[in-house]
C-alpha cells in the first residue's frame, strides 16, 4: 500500500464535515494530544486547537473479513506503517451451512496485530487506540461471561431461508424502518436459532457482530456490556434505523425479545479498554482504549473519504459493491434494489447495492481460458488489452455477471449469461462483456439511487480494491454511469477506515475529512467520454430488458431443478 502523506488537494469546495454528538474520550497519556476550545469554528460549532507532543501518535485498526483479517498500523501524521493479514477458515459441514469459529477470528486478530506492531518496530506503548470492523451480515452470540454461545453464523449461510421467506411477508415494513429487505441476515438468523436450536439459544444473553465480539474479548467485556453500532442496522430487520433505535413494532412483529440485542452506541464509542492479557499477546500496554467500529463497508468507505452526498465508492474485489453517499435516510421500499444504511459520521446514509461474485466472474473466466488454451498468456493484463482492441458496447454483446443469483434486488433465479453472441466475437468481446455487465448492474442501482434522492449532487465513484487496477474497467464504468471514476493510492480501505475511526474516538483528529485527506489522495481521474456514455445507452437499456425476462430465469430454474 505504500505510504500516503498528507494531500490537501483532496479536500473539495464546501463546508467542512464535523460530526457532533456521542461520547468523546479524550486521551490524556504522555503520547496524547492536549485539545482545547479556541473560540467560534463557525456554525455554531468551537474550533479546535491541538498543541502535539514531540512523541508521534499510533493507531491500530483492523479489518475482519470473511476470507481474511487485515490489519494495519498507522501514524497521524498520514503514514502507513505496517500492514498484516491473517487467512480465515469457513467452516461448510453441509450444504447451505457456513461458520467460523469466533474463537479463530479472535486469534487472527491477534496475529495481524501482533504482526503490525513488531513490524513497525513499536513499543507496547505506542499505540494510543484500536478499532475492528467486520462483516455486516452475518451474527454471533455471547453469554452472560461475553464468551461465545453460538458459533458465527456467516452471511453466506443459507439455512435461515425460511425464515426469510416469513420475514418477507412484511417486506415493506422491514425495509421502511431497518433500511434494506430481509435477506440472509440477522433477523431471519435469530429466528432460525429460536426455533432450530432451542438448547443453544436458551445459552445466549445477548447477539453481537463479530467485530464486536472480538473487541469485547480485547477488552475483557461481559454479556452485558454487548454493543452494536448504527452501520449496522439495515441488516437486522428488527431496528429503527433512521433513529438509531431498536423498532418495537418490528421486534413485536416477529417475536423477538429486545432483552437478546445488544445496547446501540457510535461507532466511535470508547467501549473499554484493552485487558491485560490481551494486551501482551497484541504486544501492546494494557488499557489501550478500544473504539466500537463499524461495519466493513461502512469502514471501507470512511477510508475512501467517500464522506459527502454524491459521491460514490466502488468496491471491485470479490464482489462488485456500489454505493452513493446521501443526505437522508431514503429506503428502496418498493422494489429494495438498493440498501438503505448509515455511514460512520452521523447525519449521512449510503445508498448501496451489489454483485455477488461481480470480481470472482473474471477469475472464473480467465482460468477457463488457461485450462483450454495454457500456452497462452491470459493473466488479466493481457485480457484487458484484448478487451481494448474491441469497440464500446462489444458490438452489442451482453453479459449478465449474477452467476450465483441476484442479490439487489433479491432474485435468485436470475443466473449469468451471454446475450447477443455472434461468429464474430473472440476472447475479446466476451472479456469486455464480462466488465460491461457489472457496469450495467451499477447503472441500475445508480438509476434507483436517483429515483430516491432526486436532487442528488452526483460528483464522482471512488474506487478501491484488486479490480480498481484495471484502467480499462474504470474508464467504462465512467462512460456507463457517466460519472469520473478516482482510483485511489489505495487498495484497501476498511482496515485505514478504522483507524482513523480509532483516532476520532480518543480525540487525535476532530474532524473526518481532514483526517481522510492525511492518507488518501487520487492517483489518477477516468473521465466519461460523452460518445460512448452515448453508445451505452442503449445496451444498458439491453441490459435491464434481459434480467427482468422473469419468465425466462423462472423456466431456467425449473429446468435445474
Amino acid at each position: 500500500m505504500g505510504a500516503p502523506q498528507r494531500e490537501h488537494g483532496l479536500r473539495t469546495p464546501g463546508a467542512v464535515l464535523r460530526v457532533p454528538g456521542g461520547r468523546r474520550s479524550r486521551l490524556r497519556d504522555r503520547w496524547a494530544h492536549r485539545v482545547r476550545r479556541a473560540g467560534g469554528g463557525g456554525r455554531g460549532r468551537p474550533a479546535v486547537r491541538r498543541e502535539r507532543l514531540k512523541v508521534p501518535v499510533h493507531l491500530c485498526g483492523v479489518d475482519l473479513g470473511t476470507t481474511a483479517t487485515k490489519a494495519v498500523v498507522v501514524r497521524e501524521d498520514g503514514h502507513i506503517l505496517a500492514e498484516a493479514t491473517e487467512p480465515s477458515r469457513l467452516i461448510q459441514p453441509a450444504p447451505g451451512v457456513v461458520e467460523q469459529d469466533p474463537e479463530e477470528m479472535l486469534d487472527s486478530v491477534v496475529r495481524a496485530v501482533r504482526a503490525c506492531v513488531e513490524r513497525a518496530a513499536l513499543a507496547p506503548g505506542a499505540v494510543a487506540a484500536l478499532c475492528v470492523d467486520g462483516q455486516m451480515a452475518g451474527l454471533t452470540a455471547v453469554d452472560r461471561a461475553g464468551r461465545a454461545a453460538i458459533p458465527y453464523d456467516s452471511w453466506l449461510d443459507t439455512r435461515c431461508a425460511p425464515y426469510v421467506e416469513r420475514m418477507r411477508a412484511h417486506a415493506r415494513a422491514v425495509c421502511e424502518h431497518a433500511g434494506a429487505p430481509p435477506t440472509y441476515s440477522h433477523g431471519p438468523k435469530i429466528l432460525w436459532w429460536r426455533h432450530e436450536r432451542p438448547e443453544a439459544f436458551a445459552r445466549i444473553h445477548k447477539f453481537v457482530m463479530p467485530a464486536a465480539y472480538v473487541t469485547m474479548r480485547l477488552a475483557g467485556l461481559s454479556g452485558d456490556d454487548a454493543f452494536i453500532d448504527p452501520t449496522y442496522l439495515h441488516f437486522t430487520c428488527l431496528a429503527d434505523t433512521r433513529r438509531g433505535s431498536w423498532s418495537e413494532e418490528l421486534c413485536g412483529l416477529f417475536e423477538v425479545s429486545a432483552d437478546r440485542l445488544p445496547r446501540i452506541v457510535e461507532p466511535w464509542e470508547v467501549v473499554g479498554r484493552l485487558a491485560p492479557d490481551a494486551a501482551a499477546q497484541l504486544g501492546l500496554r494494557a488499557g489501550v482504549p478500544v473504539v466500537a467500529g463499524a461495519g466493513d463497508q461502512a469502514a471501507a468507505m470512511l477510508g475512501a473519504g467517500v464522506l459527502r452526498p454524491g459521491q460514490g465508492y466502488d468496491a471491485a474485489g470479490t464482489a462488485s459493491v456500489l454505493a452513493v453517499c446521501v443526505d437522508r435516510f431514503a429506503p428502496d421500499a418498493e422494489a429494495g434494489t438498493v440498501l438503505c444504511a448509515r455511514t460512520v459520521p452521523s447525519g449521512r446514509w449510503y445508498l448501496i447495492g451489489y454483485v455477488n461474485g461481480g470480481g470472482l466472474n473474471l477469475r472464473w473466466w480467465r482460468d477457463l481460458l488457461q485450462e483450454v488454451a495454457p500456452g497462452r498468456a491470459w493473466d488479466y493484463a493481457a485480457l484487458d488489452e484484448l478487451a481494448g482492441r474491441v469497440p464500446p458496447g462489444s458490438e452489442g454483446l451482453v453479459f449478465v455477471p449474477h452467476l450465483g443469483g441476484r442479490v439487489c434486488p433479491s432474485e435468485p433465479d436470475v443466473r449469468g449469461a451471454w446475450v447477443g453472441l455472434t461468429w464474430s466475437h473472440g476472447p475479446g468481446h466476451l472479456w469486455r462483456a464480462l466488465l460491461e455487465g457489472v457496469a450495467y448492474e451499477y447503472r441500475v442501482y445508480l438509476d434507483t439511487a436517483r429515483a430516491l434522492v432526486p436532487d442528488l449532487p452526483l460528483s464522482e465513484v471512488r474506487v478501491v480494491g484488486g479490480g480498481s487496477r484495471s484502467d480499462l474497467w474504470n474508464q467504462i464504468k465512467a462512460d456507463v454511469l457517466e460519472l469520473p471514476f478516482a482510483r485511489l493510492n489505495l487498495t484497501e480501505a476498511a482496515a485505514l477506515g478504522s483507524a482513523i475511526l480509532a483516532g476520532y474516538g480518543v480525540g487525535v483528529f476532530t474532524d473526518w475529512e481532514e483526517a481522510v485527506s492525511r492518507f488518501v489522495r487520487v492517483e489518477r481521474r477516468s473521465l466519461p467520454v460523452p460518445e460512448r456514455a452515448r453508445r451505452y445507452g442503449p445496451l444498458a437499456r439491453a441490459y435491464r430488458a434481459a434480467v427482468e425476462a422473469r419468465s425466462l430465469w423462472e423456466e431456467l430454474a425449473r429446468a435445474r431443478g
